[in-house]
Parts: structure tokens; sequence; C-alpha cells
């Protein structure tokens, strides 16, 4: 019964407590807004009860200050673009004078091109008249110099017949044809005077054997006088009879007049 009663005591004065609170707020409410009013004559007069049951005046907080805010950037509308401008038109005059020029460069080229053509044309031209010259001058070398051999074959054929002619000549007998031993004293005469007029080189060996051929005219004047095949001698030597048959002349001739002849041939000899 103690415990009941001890258990029950906070809960009744909770309960007192709360009671006593409420009736304060009920009596401070009420105090705080009755006002009285007297009317009376004379001036008015406003009275306000002053009391420690009057509400306090709110006490203004400080305001916060306001974030700044950020400037955004202002984009700027993209400019429209402008229209390229007209270009100024040409006038006639000016294109005639573009078009001549044009006209004018082009004929230029053509031309430059034309002589260059042209010299290109010439060169070749040039270039194949020399090579057909060069050919046509080969060829005539060719046909000369088969010429001379010719000439030459046919000259030392026609020496050989007629020193095989001379050589048959002098070995004919008195009976076989006259004067034929006054032939044989002029030819001998003919190779003395010759031997005479010779300066023998000192190179020329013995056993010499050339053939002398000896053009003459009447009187015994010598106005050719070569060295021909056969001959053992060498270039000097050839030269030295050539020289003594010219120093000879004029060559024996009067008496020798019926068996005279104006080209002759005799073998020239030297046994040392």
């Amino acid at each position: 019964m103690a415990s009941d009663e001890s258990s029950l005591r906070p809960f009744f004065y909770s309960l007192a407590v709360h009671l006593l609170v409420v009736a304060l707020i009920g009596v401070s409410l009420w105090w705080t807004s009755s006002t009285v009013s007297v009317a009376v004559q004379g001036p008015i007069i406003e009275a306000t009860l002053i009391g420690p049951a009057q509400a306090p005046k709110p006490v203004s907080k400080p305001k916060p200050k306001p974030k700044p805010v950020e400037a955004k950037p202002v984009e700027t509308p993209p400019k429209a673009e402008e229209p390229a401008p007209e270009p100024p038109k040409e006038d006639k005059k000016d294109q005639e004078k573009v078009t001549d020029k044009v006209t004018q460069l082009k004929a230029e080229e053509n031309a430059r091109v034309q002589e260059e053509l042209r010299k290109k044309q010439q060169i070749e031209l040039a270039e194949k008249q020399a090579a057909e010259a060069e050919k046509q001058k080969k060829l005539k070398e060719d046909r000369e110099k088969q010429l001379r051999e010719k000439q030459a074959r046919e000259q030392a054929k026609k020496e050989q017949e007629y020193l095989n002619a001379m050589i048959a000549d002098e070995a004919k007998t008195g009976q076989e044809g006259l004067d034929t031993s006054l032939e044989a004293e002029y030819y001998a005469a003919i190779q003395k005077a010759v031997t005479d007029a010779w300066l023998r080189p000192e190179t020329t060996p013995p056993g010499l054997r050339c053939t002398l051929e000896i053009t003459q005219i009447v009187g015994g004047d010598v106005i050719q006088a070569v060295v021909v095949s056969p001959c053992n001698a060498d270039p000097m030597t050839r030269t030295s009879l050539e020289q003594a048959s010219r120093r000879a002349s004029p060559l024996p001739y009067k008496g020798y007049e019926s068996v005279f002849k104006r080209k002759l041939r005799f073998e020239f000899t030297y046994d040392g």
C-alpha cells in the first residue's frame, strides 16, 4: 500500500505542475490583451498598460547576406555572314585587251614551237647529209683504191711482159735480125754511162740486181728514170740509181740512131 502511494505521488506532482503552467499561461494572455479606454471630456489620453505581462518586442535577426551570384558569360549571338561583295564588272574594253593578250601569247608560243621544230628538222637534215657525204666519200675512196690497185697490176704485167721481151731480144743471135750486135752495144753503152754516174751508198751490199726503166727523147736526154721490179736494193740505193740515170743524161745517141728506143729497160748489177 505504501509502495502504491509512493509510485502515484510523482504522477500527481507532475499533473499539478502541468495544471499550474496552463493557468499561468491563461492569466498572462488575459492580462496582456485587456486595454481600458475611459471616455471623458477633454483631450484624449491613450494609456497603455505596462507591466511584466507585456510581450517583448521581437528582436530582428540580421538578414543573411545574399550569396554573390556568379555572372554567367553572356553568349554573343553569332554574327550573320555578310554576303560576299560582287566582283566589279569588267569593262568590255578590258575584256577585249585580255582576250587580245591571250591570243598574242598563244600565237607567240605556237611560233616558238614551230621555230624549234624547224631547227630540229634542219639539224636532222644536216646530220643526214653529212652521213650521206661520208658514205659517198668512203665509196669514192674504195673505188679509187681498187682502180689504183688494178692499174698497178696492169702496169706490173706490162713491165714484166716488156722485160721478158727485152730478155728474149738479147738472147737472139745476129742471124735472127738486123743490127743485133749494134743494139747490144747500144745497151752496153747506156749501162756504162749510168754506172759511171752512180754514187753508190755505203749501205749497198754486193750482189745488187735492179731493173732500170728510162724514158728519153731523141738526142738521149732523160725525162724519167724509175727502178722497177725485180730489184733487191733498199730505198736509198733505188733512189741513187734513179739519180744516176738523170745524171748520165744525155745518154749515148750518136751512131745508135737506128736502134734508138724512147723507152728502154736494162738490168743494173753490182758485185762489189
